[in-house]
């Protein structure tokens, strides 16, 4: 069971990761005589595409020799319904995320700088075979960043 809540926590806090949890993301901005700006959400296609999205990055995890181990145990239509309300919440969407915060939630997971990046690289993989725009994906991608100093402990 244990392992269970590590292998969601790890994914969970990947997604906001990914996404951030930014309150008001749904809100465009506005200048005058300017069409307001679409949500990262919004921009992605909603629902739909992020469970595209996160279907395909949960296969592309669970195929990664490098990182599959974590996730060995874990119930995967939970930890992708997880990851579909967490990451719709932080691009915009409707969803609720009612989580911890990143580096409580990876406290002792001993995640290193290679588990990190074999994640990053089977995202980016999700988000090219579903065409994610270069915009969008920049936006998920520099969300990322900061969060990996909260991540990795290696």
């Amino acid at each position: 069971m244990r392992r269970l809540v590590t292998c969601v926590t790890l994914a969970l806090a990947l997604g906001l990761a990914i996404f951030g949890c930014r309150g008001g993301a749904r809100a465009g901005k506005e200048s005058a005589g300017t069409v307001p700006e679409r949500s990262l959400y919004d921009r992605l296609g909603g629902e739909p595409a992020i469970k595209a999205v996160v279907d395909q990055f949960v296969a592309n995890v669970a195929a990664d020799g490098r990182i599959n181990k974590h996730f060995a145990n874990a119930n995967l239509d939970h930890l992708k319904t997880q990851l579909v309300s967490q990451l719709g919440q932080a691009s915009g969407g409707p969803q609720q995320y009612t989580g911890r915060d990143m580096k409580t939630v990876h406290a002792g997971m001993g995640i290193d700088p290679p588990a990190f990046d074999a994640l990053i690289e089977d995202l980016v993989a999700a988000l090219d075979q579903f065409k994610v725009g270069e915009k969008e994906k920049g936006e998920i991608l520099a969300i990322l960043q900061p969060m990996k100093a909260d991540i990795v402990e290696k």
